[in-house]
């Protein structure tokens, strides 16, 4: 069995005490242990601020874009072997690692080409200058600086790469070095291309540690140059956002929580067209790519009343066209959760779902001896208004159908009720409901995605994470916000508002 070391201050170490036990998701045979008790936070804190702080910014934008690129080539030329390791270590199928592994690469390299228009220094202009004085030779200008700190990034299970990567890219493009805590169900995907990584020899020293377990007193060392960036639930969210010393200390914090993110089917849709098929083909995709384990997986699909029958019927219908199963075997299109833990609270879930709702399909019965399986699961609400339905986010391949009255208006209330998402989807020709619900959840939204007939041949799936769009969402989604092209170096950049002479403010950038 593996051990997974930390990788910090330029060395891999390991730490102290029992350690938590990774397993093969399909057979739950023992893989890895995962423990950084006892290691020295305090210590590679330092060493992020004192040695790869000053390393990174020495090479200003255009260099770190360099670096992104080199790294996205060295980890693709392992993609094969995590993609093995994915299968086994996380449950996925090829098609579902190639997503997180491909995701993660991609993401480096779209930042990498971000970077060719940022200049060789380490200042961006942040809009246009303006006159302040009674001539123009006083003058104003907003730039960004990279912030003087470390970032300490602590990621979620469902995806080890991608994840890791996404909030990278930002982080180094921008200047700061990143200390990464990966989900530790699925870490042995993420302390592999934590080796490759420091393997590679790409990155200067101290712009990449690695944290294989938990973090110890890393959170309390925190200053107010210093960030944290969160993917995970809501409670876990909330206890870190809530710690004493990053209150004190002002240190800024970026949560991505749990999103009860919507699919919304409008009555004029007719079941001949374009964005019919596309509706039901997104649904299915997204309760079931990653065995529903996204924080983009659709959660409420919103159905005008009339139509709840046929609609739930072929989509029960496509469902049952999903084959589960041990995610090595190519005829299986999902594969298990991703831990015992995570199959005991989607049983749950489920449970706490179906009193509120009939089963359509799947259930929370086991329908394997070993691993953790269970299957794409649709429901139908007795009561679109239940509270259970917008207010508890069961992670796995579970979805409710909700009839609604088919008014933007409905549609709009029923969304928005669900206290802030990731994003939502709506399907729809007519132009004028489409935009009065866009708008009506836009300001509970990260992402509003919408399709016609006219793009329905050309859209990519509301479930796709893209680099140059934004990715979070307010309220229960956490408030916080990643990517988003050059937005992603906002919260790893400080804004400043420069006032003086002209010339001078303007030989500085």
């Amino acid at each position: 069995m593996i051990t997974l070391e930390s990788y910090l201050g330029g060395t891999w170490q390991k730490g102290s005490g029992e350690p938590a036990i990774l397993v093969n998701a399909t057979t739950e045979e023992a893989m890895a242990g995962c423990n950084a008790d006892g290691l020295d936070m305090a210590a590679a804190h330092a060493y992020a601020l004192e040695v790869g702080g000053p390393a990174l910014r020495e090479l200003g934008f255009a260099g770190r874009g360099a670096l992104l690129k080199a790294l996205s080539k060295a980890i693709y030329e392992y993609r094969e072997e995590l993609i093995d390791l994915s299968i086994a270590n996380a449950g996925c199928t090829r098609g579902d690692a190639k997503f997180d592994i491909d995701g993660a690469t991609g993401t480096l390299a779209a930042y990498a080409y971000f970077a060719k228009e940022l200049g060789d220094g380490n200042v961006l202009a942040d809009g246009d200058g303006i006159q302040l004085g009674r001539t123009a030779r006083f003058w104003g200008q907003h730039i960004r600086v990279p912030r003087r700190g470390v970032a300490v990034h602590i990621n979620a299970f469902n995806f080890p790469a991608w994840g890791q990567m996404e909030k990278m890219a930002c982080a180094l493009l921008a200047g700061v070095p990143v200390i990464e805590k990966p989900g530790t169900p699925t870490a042995l995907v993420a302390w592999r291309v934590a080796q490759i990584t420091v393997e590679s020899g790409i990155l200067p020293a101290g712009a990449f540690q690695f944290v294989a377990g938990r973090t110890g007193n890393l959170l309390d060392l925190l200053g107010a140059q210093d960030a944290l960036a969160f993917t995970g639930s809501s409670g876990t969210g909330a206890k870190l956002k809530a710690g004493s010393n990053l209150i004190e200390r002002n240190v800024r914090v970026n949560i991505e929580a749990d999103s009860l993110n919507s699919a919304v089917l409008a009555p004029d849709v007719d079941e001949a067209s374009d964005t019919y098929d596309q509706f039901l083909a997104n649904v299915v995709l997204d309760m079931t790519q990653k065995t529903g384990q996204k924080c983009t997986a659709v959660r409420r699909i919103f159905v005008p009343a009339d139509r709840v029958e046929d609609v739930s019927a072929e989509l029960v219908a496509q469902l049952g066209r999903i084959a589960v199963g041990d995610p090595s075997d190519k005829k299986h299109r999902m594969g298990p959760l991703a831990s015992a833990a995570q199959l005991r609270d989607v049983r749950a879930g489920i449970g706490r779902l179906a009193q509120a709702a009939d089963i359509l399909c799947g259930g929370a019965d086991a329908i394997a001896e070993k691993g953790f399986f269970v299957a794409p699961t649709l429901l139908l609400a007795k009561d679109s208004d239940a509270d259970v339905f917008h207010a508890d986010e069961v992670f796995g391949p579970v979805a409710t159908v909700l009839p609604y009255d088919g008014s933007a208006a409905e549609a709009t209330r029923l969304v928005n009720r669900g206290g802030g998402g990731l994003v939502a989807s709506l399907y729809s020709n007519d132009g004028a409901w489409t935009e009065e619900v866009s708008l009506g959840i836009a300001p509970w939204h990260g992402r509003v995605w919408t399709a016609n007939d006219r793009v329905a041949s050309q859209t990519l799936p509301p479930g796709m994470v893209l680099p140059a769009m934004t990715h979070g969402g307010p309220g229960r989604a956490g408030g916080g916000e990643e990517l988003g092209g050059m937005r992603g170096l906002e919260f790893y950049t400080q804004r400043t508002a420069m006032q003086g002479f002209q010339g001078s403010l303007q030989a500085m950038l």
